[in-house]
């Protein structure tokens, strides 16, 4: 008989495409998916980044240690970033769990289910739709001072060229036609492979394939960035005129504390190169309030940059103390945290403005969506200009609502616009 088998994702989208690898991996005719008990796997892949994601995978676990003793799951197998990064405390903690592996332990839960390794070229999406993130590399080399990941996800490992190129293949096979790029720093991109950064070309190569309508960069860092990547998103019609770059800050001692390697003046001219090389290009970019450091004047510096950068999409967190990083070994937590969190409802309600303004210059506008569901009757879509899980939607009301168009593109009308949706006509 198959084996009952679930695996709940926790965390980033890069997570999603680990469960993708290992759920291709496990034979048709051994192991079948369920949703629902009783299960004879249940796997958890974790987030360990900050607090509130931790919190998240650990109350997720317990969940599943409860089910266990209820005798709905055999055994409870638990993966990801949070077991890497905790690997000697959470076994005394939940001794429900059988199995605990790290971030880069596939093969090792493979073997465990009594599998073979897997190169893992391929996917299983969990949801069928007309996108797909594509991780072209793993781990990072930078050391900014508030981040876990380099010694939770290990040092920088670029996907070789023909490797991502067979699974772009195998993900068009499936119905994607748009592919999100991905990476903790999508730009140090081939650095390791082959000596240069290989951003563009990646693009290039993607570009070429059969069925390849639209690819979108996610995580750039801003540091050194490639402006030969700048022309792929002026020339190349696949390639979306929206950039995902977080800066995290722009008061130069607050970036200086931050390990980020750039400063204020060197920010606002990259900003400036990429308005002027990509014509209408969208960013979208990450900030953190309350940093050791930031005093009101350097918060007021970052939200004077805000004003007048007007990033198009713009999300911030509070400045979470992460343990065994170089910001909590050396720099004070000064900021409370009521003042965290009222600095960030005040950049947040800035930005919101800022969104206002952008949607509502688009009313009147056309747009080629992409459908990605149907909500209350009305097709749920993005066009070049909104990713999905991070950006708003654009929604277009219809009669009759057709299951066949999910994962396929609509021509639309922008018709009206609040601070993160818009709604449209089907043309």
């Amino acid at each position: 008989m198959k084996k009952r088998l679930k695996v709940i994702t926790l965390g980033c989208s890069k997570n999603s495409v680990d469960t993708e690898h290992l759920l291709a991996a496990l034979p048709a005719d051994a192991f079948e998916l369920c949703d629902s008990f009783p299960l004879d796997y249940l796997l958890y892949n974790t987030c360990g980044f900050i607090g509130d994601a931790k919190e998240e995978s650990i109350q997720a676990v317990l969940e599943g240690a409860q089910a266990k003793n209820r005798g709905d799951v055999g055994q409870l197998l638990v993966f990801g970033c949070l077991s890497q990064r905790y690997a000697s405390q959470l076994p005394s903690l939940i001794p429900e769990v059988d199995a605990w592996f790290g971030a880069r332990d596939l093969n090792p839960v493979l073997h465990y289910l009594g599998l073979p390794s897997s190169r893992f070229v391929s996917r299983r999406q969990e949801q069928k739709r007309g996108y797909a993130y594509l991780k072209i590399s793993e781990g990072c080399d930078r050391r900014c001072s508030y981040c876990a990941i380099p010694f939770i996800r290990g040092a920088h490992r670029s996907v070789p060229f023909e490797e991502l190129e067979q699974e772009a293949r195998s993900l068009v096979a499936e119905g994607v036609s748009e592919l999100i790029l991905i990476a903790q720093d999508t730009t140090f991109y081939g650095l390791d492979l082959y000596g240069r950064r290989a951003l563009a070309e990646l693009l290039e190569r993607l570009s070429a394939i059969e069925g390849v309508e639209r690819l979108r960069i996610h995580y750039s860092y801003p540091t050194d960035f490639p402006e030969d990547v700048l022309e792929q998103m002026a020339n190349n019609p696949k390639v979306c005129k929206y950039l995902d770059i977080p800066l995290q800050h722009i008061s130069d001692t607050v970036l200086g504390n931050m390990h980020r390697h750039i400063d204020s003046a060197s920010t606002k001219a990259l900003i400036r190169r990429m308005r002027e090389k990509v014509p209408g290009v969208v960013l979208r970019t990450t900030m953190i309030v309350g940093h050791p450091g930031e005093g009101e004047k350097e918060f007021g510096e970052l939200l004077d940059f805000v004003r007048e950068a007007r990033f198009e999409r713009l999300g911030a967190f509070c400045y979470s103390e992460e343990e065994g990083t170089w910001g909590a070994e050396h720099l004070k937590d000064d900021v409370p945290e009521d003042v965290k969190r009222s600095r960030l409802d005040e950049l947040m309600a800035l930005q919101a403005d800022i969104s206002l303004s952008f949607n509502r210059s688009r009313i009147g506008s056309t747009a080629r969506v992409m459908v990605d569901g149907i909500v209350n009757g009305n097709y749920v879509c993005r066009s070049e200009w909104e990713s999905p899980d991070v950006d708003g939607e654009i929604l277009v009301a219809t009669e009759k609502a057709d299951k066949k168009l999910i994962g396929s593109y609509i021509d639309v009308r922008i018709e009206a616009a609040d601070e993160y949706d818009l709604t449209a006509v089907q043309l």
